[in-house]
């Protein structure tokens, strides 16, 4: 009886981590940067109908938002890219990827928060015209120079934060790093990269040379080389966009109202879903 107990203890402590992601999303490559960091084992899947905004199944039991990164251990289910890195670094704290003093910690933290709601939205919109197609002629010009000048001005924020340091966590790669990368990455996938002998780019050269950054750009690059016609599936509505929050404020802010009203109207938009 008590071996029994003994080894269903041990097949549940021995589950793999199941991570609901996609290889382009920003947010899930945080997430999975830190667990190979962590060397924790784990499997992805991108949930099916996560496009036209109909997923279901353990994934929408696991996150009512419907949205990735979703992590599931075992019984336990958390969502929201931040959270769950903030759940791998008390389960798992050895390697440490937040700085130990409370200064520091602060700081790392306030820079991901940047990248989260600031820098993210421009890598968005500019993939919102670029490849879904969304705007033409002059508006596309427009969007797309209004998400350059933007991502110029935070890349030169980010060269001033990184400062004299090797790392943006410090002395050693860390939380700061990885919050900062994955959405370079995709701006790199625009020409948008460090201005030359910047102390950023030379931070983006050394980190992207890390095993656990260079196993998700790999991923992030085979999933953009097998991308399809995605201005042809919005068109024929095989694809629904969330346009949600900070993504939202820049459509608009860049002057991309009628994008989104001709969405609305398309019905190729659609916005936050709301908790069951």
């Amino acid at each position: 009886m008590a071996a029994g107990w003994l080894l269903e203890k041990t097949k549940k402590e021995e589950q793999m981590l199941k991570l609901y992601e996609h290889p382009l999303s920003a947010y899930a490559m945080k997430v999975k940067i830190a667990l190979n960091e962590k060397g924790i084992e784990y499997e992805t899947a991108i949930p099916e109908g996560m496009s036209k905004g109909t997923a279901g199944g353990e994934f929408v039991d696991a996150n009512p938002k419907a949205e990735v990164p979703t992590l599931v251990d075992g019984d336990f289910r958390v969502f929201d890219s931040t959270v769950i890195l903030e759940y791998l670094e008390d389960k798992w704290p050895v390697p440490a990827l937040l700085p130990k003093a409370p200064a520091e910690r602060a700081r790392v933290r306030m820079i991901e928060d940047v990248m989260d709601t600031q820098y993210e939205q421009n890598n968005w919109g500019t993939f919102e015209v670029l490849r879904y197609k969304r705007a033409s002629g002059p508006l596309a010009d427009k969007l797309v120079a209004y998400g350059r000048k933007n991502i110029e001005q935070l890349q030169a924020w980010l060269d001033r934060a990184l400062g004299a340091r090797p790392w943006f966590n410090g002395d050693a790669f860390g939380w700061g790093d990885l919050s900062v990368i994955p959405y370079l990455n995709r701006s790199a996938g625009y020409g948008y990269l460090p201005p030359k002998d910047s102390k950023l780019a030379a931070w983006f050269a050394r980190v992207n040379q890390r095993d656990s950054v260079a196993k998700v750009k790999a991923q992030m690059q085979a999933a953009i080389d097998k991308m399809p016609d995605l201005g042809q599936m919005l068109a024929s509505r095989q694809i629904v966009r969330q346009y949600r929050d900070h993504r939202l404020e820049w459509m608009i802010a860049s002057g991309g109202i009628s994008v989104v009203l001709e969405g609305i109207e398309k019905g190729t938009i659609r916005f936050s879903r709301n908790p069951r």
